[in-house]
C-alpha cells in the first residue's frame, strides 16, 4: 500500500504558491501539489496572475464562504507544459488563460451551452471543492491543472500581463454588452465606474463603434475618460444639472460599482427600452421606484460572465482591436502591499503578478 501512496504522490504536480491561512488576509509561502494531469487537462507554467477585488474579498472572508489556506487568483495566464491524451484545443507551448471557473456539472442546460458560470454546480478557480474533494487553489501560483474546457487560446499578438485581468474583468464587461443587445455601432452606452472593469468596458465600447459616457462620483476622472480611454462624455453623477441634462439619452448603462449606491437616478438616464446592467455586487439590498421602469418599458438585469465560445470570441476581439486592461506589474512578494493599496482604490487600474519571474522569492 505504502508503494502504492508514493507513486501516485510523485504522479501529482508539486507547486508553490502565496496563500492567506486566516481572515486577516495576508498571504505567505505555501507548498502544495495539485492534481495529475488527466487525459482532459493541460498544465500551465504560469506567467502572470491578476488580482481582483474579488481576491481581497476571499482572502478576508468577507462573503462568509472562504476556504484556507487560500491561494487566490482567477486572472490567470501560462504557458501549456503538459496536455492529457484527449486535449485537442491546446498544444504543449501554447499560451493559455484561465478565469473564474474551473469546474461544473457538465450536463445542464447552462453547461451544454458553455455557460460554465451558470451552472448550479459551478467549480471556482479556488476556494472550493473540486470533483474529487480537494480544494481548488488559484493562480498566485507557479503551476495550474486545468480541464481544456475551462481555459482560451491567448493570441500570439496580445502582451500577456494585460490580456490576464480580460479573464474576469473583460468577460464581465464584454459578455452583457454583447447577450443585451448592446455591442452595436451609434448606440448610447453608460459607464458607471472608471475601475478595473469601467476602463475595460469603455475600450470595448469603442471599439464596437458605441457612443460613451463614462459615470463616475469623482471629478478626477474626468481627464483619464476622455484622455487616453476615449470616452466621449462624462457624467459626475453628484451633480443634479448634469443628470437632468443626460435624462433619456443613454440605450444602455453598464455599472461596474461594488460599493452600496443609488441606481434610481442611472434608470433616469436611459430611453425608453433601455437596460441597465449590473455587474458590480453591493452588499446591500438595491430599492428602485417602479413606475419609471413601467413608463419606460426599461430593464434591470444582472450578469456575472460569459461563455467558453465567447471568452475565446473576446480574446480575439481584443487581439485585433489592441485591447489590453491597463496594469502595474508587481512582484510576488508585493501582493499583500497591492492588497492594501487595492482596498484604497490606488491603482490603475489592475494589479497583475509577474508570477514567473518572482514566484520563488522568498519562497521557500
Amino acid at each position: 500500500m505504502s508503494n502504492v501512496l508514493a507513486r501516485e504522490e510523485n504522479e501529482k504536480v508539486a507547486t508553490i504558491g502565496w496563500a492567506a491561512r486566516d481572515a486577516s488576509g495576508i498571504l505567505s509561502p505555501f507548498h502544495f501539489t495539485r492534481r495529475e494531469n488527466g487525459d482532459n487537462d493541460i498544465t500551465l507554467h504560469i506567467l502572470y496572475s491578476g488580482i481582483c477585488h474579488t481576491d481581497l474579498h476571499n482572502v478576508k472572508n468577507d462573503f462568509g464562504i472562504s476556504i484556507y489556506p487560500m491561494v487566490p487568483g482567477h486572472e490567470i495566464v501560462g504557458k501549456v507544459t503538459k496536455v492529457g491524451s484527449r486535449v485537442t484545443k491546446f498544444s504543449v507551448g501554447d499560451i493559455a488563460g484561465v478565469g473564474g471557473i474551473v469546474g461544473s456539472c457538465g450536463s445542464c442546460s447552462d453547461c451544454s451551452k458553455g455557460f460554465y458560470v451558470y451552472c448550479p454546480k459551478m467549480i471556482l478557480t479556488y476556494s472550493a471543492h473540486y470533483h474529487d474533494g480537494t480544494i481548488t487553489q488559484g493562480g498566485y501560483s507557479d503551476k495550474l491543472v486545468v480541464d481544456q474546457n475551462f481555459a482560451v487560446l491567448i493570441p500570439k499578438s496580445l502582451p500577456l500581463d494585460g490580456a490576464a485581468p480580460l479573464l474576469c474583468a473583460g468577460i464581465t464587461v464584454y459578455s452583457p454588452m454583447k447577450y443585451f443587445g448592446l455591442a452595436q455601432p451609434g448606440l448610447h452606452l453608460g459607464v458607471v465606474g472608471l475601475g478595473g472593469l469601467g476602463h475595460v468596458a469603455v475600450k470595448f465600447a469603442k471599439a464596437f463603434g458605441m457612443h460613451v459616457t463614462v459615470i463616475s462620483t469623482s471629478p478626477s476622472k474626468k481627464v483619464e475618460a476622455l484622455g487616453s480611454l476615449g470616452a466621449d462624455a462624462f457624467l459626475l453623477s453628484q451633480d443634479p444639472q448634469q443628470l437632468q441634462d443626460a435624462m433619456g439619452t443613454m440605450d444602455g448603462i453598464i455599472d461596474t460599482v461594488s460599493a452600496n449606491h443609488s441606481i434610481q437616478s442611472l434608470i433616469g438616464l436611459l430611453k425608453t427600452h433601455g437596460k441597465l446592467i449590473l455587474v458590480g455586487a453591493p452588499a446591500l439590498s438595491l430599492e428602485v421606484l417602479a413606475m419609471p421602469l413601467l413608463l419606460g418599458r426599461k430593464t434591470i438585469a444582472g450578469s456575472a460572465g460569459g461563455g467558453s465560445e465567447e471568452m475565446q470570441e473576446m480574446m480575439d476581439f481584443a487581439a485585433k482591436h489592441n485591447i489590453t486592461a491597463d496594469v502595474e506589474v508587481i512582484p510576488m512578494d508585493y501582493v499583500n502591499t497591492a492588497f492594501e493599496r487595492l482596498k484604497n482604490n490606488d491603482v490603475k487600474y489592475r494589479f497583475v503578478i509577474d508570477v514567473a519571474n518572482t514566484i520563488n522569492c522568498n519562497s521557500n
